[in-house]
C-alpha cells in the first residue's frame, strides 16, 4: 500500500469538518479531506499489523515457535480443559510415570536363585505339587550413579626378597587389558561430545569430581585416534550415499576460529585477492537408498548445494537424476549434476502461520489446505503404500486442492485483493514462484512434502554449537562432522550408536578391506561372519 498523501489539516480544522458530518452538511472541500484521513487510517492499520507480525517473528526466532499446528496458530480447539485435583494435590508432571522393566535394556542383569526351594521341589504350602519356574521373574531394578569414563585402580602385591633384593609383583588380572583405555572409552567420548553437545572441558571437570582425571586434551587424542581408525568407514558411507533416490540437503551456521582468522585476514587484502565468500556452515544432507537412511554433515566455506555436488561427484553415471528436498535458496542446488528438485512446503507454510493474526481468514483457508495435504500423505504412510500408489492417491486428493490453492492465490494478486508488497503478499507470491518444486509430489513417485527430515538432524549441529559455540581448526570440525554422521545414522536405523562405534574399533583393521559390510544395518552380520570364519 502506497503512503498517503500528507494530511495539511490541524485539529481545529478536524473538528470542524466532523461537526458538519454529524450535522450531514459537508462543504466540496471537506471530501477531499476525509479521503486522505480515511487512507492515513488504513496505512497506518497495514503498519501496525506488519510490525505485529514482525515482534512476533522476532519473538520466535529467540524462543522458538512451541507448536505451528494449524489448531494453535488458528486458536480452534485449544481452551484449556478443566483439570479436576484433590484439594492439596498437584497432577503428576508429564514423563513421570513408571516403565516396565523390558525399557532397562541396556541395564546389567543378575540372575539371583530361590535361597530355600528350588524346582521340583515339593510345594512347601499344599505338600501336593511340585515347584516349576515360570520363567517370569519378578524385576527389581536398581540405579547408581558413576562417572561417563569409570576407572579401576589395580594394586599389584609386590614382594621382595630379604637376602638378594628382587622382586615378585603379582600377575594382573586378565580384566585389567593390555592398556590404560579400553577400546570403547574413545566411542563413548565420542558419542558425549558429538551426539550429545557436552564440551570436554565439562567432561573433564565431571571426571575429576568423581575421582577419575581425563584431561580434555586427553580427550581429544583419544577420539582424533578412533577418527582415523573410520576414515575408510566413512568413505564407504560417501560412497554409497551418492548413488542414493532422495537427498535432503540445508545448511546452518557455524563458527571454525581458523577459518574466521582467514576471513578477517582476506579484509586486508586487495579486492581481486579476497576470498568472497564469508559464510561458514554446517550442511546437512540426508540420504534415502531404499530402506536405508544415512545423514551427512560437511562443516567449512562451501554451502549446501556445493557440497552436495561434491557428493553427487561420486555418483554412478548410469543412475538417473535423484530427488533433492530443499528449501527455496538458490544455493541449496547443485551447480552441476541434474536433480529432481523438490521445495519444502513446511517452509512455504511457515510465511502464512507468521501472519496469521493479521490476516486470519486468507491464512485459515490455506493452512487448512495444507493441512489437508498432510492428512492424504499420513494416509499413505499408515496403509504403507508405495510410492507409486502414494503418487496416485495424492493425485485423487491433494491434486485438486493444490489447483484451487493456486487459483485462489493468483486471483487474490491479480484483484489486488492483497498487497504483494505485505506480508502476506511476500507469502503468496514465495508460493507461486517455486509452485513446481513445491508440487513435485503431485507428478514424481516417492517425493518428499518437506524437508523437517534434514532440518531435524542439522539439530546435532545447532546444539553442538549452542553447547560448544565453536570448533577450534577445520580438522576439529570434520572429526565433529564424521561421529556426527556415524551417531546420527545409527539414530535412524535404530542401532545403538556406542555398540556400533566399539565394535568398529575393535575390527579397526578390517575397515578398510570391506568399508560396505560394516554399515549400521549389517556390521552385526560381519561380525558373525568373521567369527564362524
Amino acid at each position: 500500500m502506497k503512503e498517503p498523501r500528507r494530511l495539511e489539516a490541524d485539529e481545529a480544522q478536524l473538528a470542524a469538518v466532523a461537526e458538519r458530518l454529524e450535522r450531514r452538511r459537508l462543504e466540496p472541500g471537506d471530501y477531499a479531506l476525509l479521503k486522505v484521513v480515511i487512507d492515513t487510517v488504513c496505512f497506518l492499520s497495514r503498519q501496525v499489523r506488519q510490525k505485529a507480525t514482525s515482534i512476533q517473528r522476532l519473538l520466535r526466532m529467540i524462543f522458538g515457535a512451541r507448536t505451528e499446528k494449524t489448531r494453535v496458530v488458528l486458536n480452534r480447539g485449544v481452551a484449556a480443559q478443566p483439570v479436576t485435583e484433590t484439594p492439596g494435590e498437584k497432577p503428576p508432571r508429564k514423563g513421570h510415570g513408571r516403565r516396565a522393566a523390558n525399557a532397562y535394556w541396556g541395564a546389567k542383569k543378575v540372575q539371583v536363585s530361590h535361597s530355600q526351594f528350588k524346582v521340583g521341589q515339593k510345594c512347601p504350602a499344599c505338600d501336593q505339587g511340585n515347584l516349576y519356574d515360570t520363567e517370569r521373574p519378578s524385576a527389581l531394578l536398581h540405579l547408581q550413579a558413576q562417572p561417563i569414563i569409570a576407572g579401576t585402580v589395580f594394586e599389584l602385591e609386590k614382594l621382595r626378597c630379604a637376602a638378594c633384593g628382587q622382586l615378585f609383583s603379582a600377575t594382573p588380572p586378565a580384566e585389567a587389558g593390555q592398556e590404560k583405555y579400553a577400546p570403547n572409552v574413545a566411542p563413548m567420548l565420542a558419542i558425549m561430545r558429538y551426539g550429545y553437545g557436552l564440551p570436554m572441558n565439562r567432561m573433564a571437570q565431571l571426571q575429576e569430581d568423581f575421582g577419575v582425571p581425563l584431561p580434555s586434551g586427553t580427550q581429544w587424542e583419544l577420539i582424533d585416534e578412533h577418527f582415523l581408525e573410520l576414515a575408510g568407514v566413512y568413505e564407504g558411507f560417501l560412497r554409497y550415499a551418492a548413488d542414493g533416490e532422495i537427498f535432503f540437503n540445508d545448511d546452518t551456521p557455524v563458527k571454525i576460529l581458523t577459518v574466521q582468522k582467514q576471513i578477517r585476514e582476506d579484509e586486508d587484502r586487495p579486492p581481486n585477492e579476497r576470498n568472497p565468500r564469508t559464510g561458514v556452515f554446517t550442511t546437512g544432507i540426508v540420504v534415502k537408498k531404499g530402506e536405508h537412511t544415512l545423514v551427512l554433515f560437511f562443516s567449512g566455506r562451501r554451502h549446501a548445494g556445493e557440497n552436495l555436488q561434491a557428493l553427487l561427484d561420486r555418483r554412478s553415471s548410469a543412475l538417473d537424476a535423484p530427488i533433492q528436498m530443499c528449501d527455496g535458496l538458490d544455493r541449496n542446488v547443485p551447480g552441476m549434476t541434474p536433480t529432481l528438485l523438490a521445495n519444502c512446503n513446511a517452509h512455504g507454510r511457515r510465511g502464512f502461520v507468521e501472519v496469521a493474526n493479521a490476516f486470519p481468514e486468507e491464512c485459515a483457508y490455506v493452512l487448512e489446505t495444507i493441512q489437508q495435504v498432510y492428512a492424504c500423505d499420513q494416509q499413505a504412510k499408515t496403509e504403507h503404500l508405495s510410492p507409486e500408489q502414494r503418487l496416485a492417491l495424492h493425485q485423487r486428493i491433494s491434486g485438486p486442492l493444490m489447483g484451487a490453492f493456486k487459483q485462489w492465490m493468483e486471483r487474490k494478486l491479480e484483484a489486488q485483493e492483497v498487497e504483494p508488497n505485505s506480508n502476506l503478499g511476500e507469502a503468496l507470491r514465495y508460493e507461486l514462484k517455486h509452485w513446481e518444486p513445491l508440487t513435485l509430489f503431485l507428478r514424481v513417485p516417492g517425493a518428499p512434502l518437506d524437508n523437517n527430515l534434514c532440518e531435524r538432524a542439522l539439530k546435532m549441529a545447532i546444539r553442538h554449537r549452542t553447547n560448544s559455540l565453536f570448533y577450534k581448526t577445520e580438522q576439529g570440525a570434520r572429526v565433529g562432522d564424521l561421529f556426527m554422521s556415524l551417531i546420527h545414522t545409527c539414530r535412524l536405523s535404530r542401532i545403538n550408536p556406542f555398540d556400533y562405534l566399539t565394535t568398529l574399533r575393535k575390527y579397526a583393521h578390517r575397515l578398510r578391506d570391506g568399508p560396505t559390510a560394516w554399515m549400521p544395518w549389517n556390521y552385526q552380520a560381519t561380525v558373525a561372519a568373521l567369527a564362524q570364519s
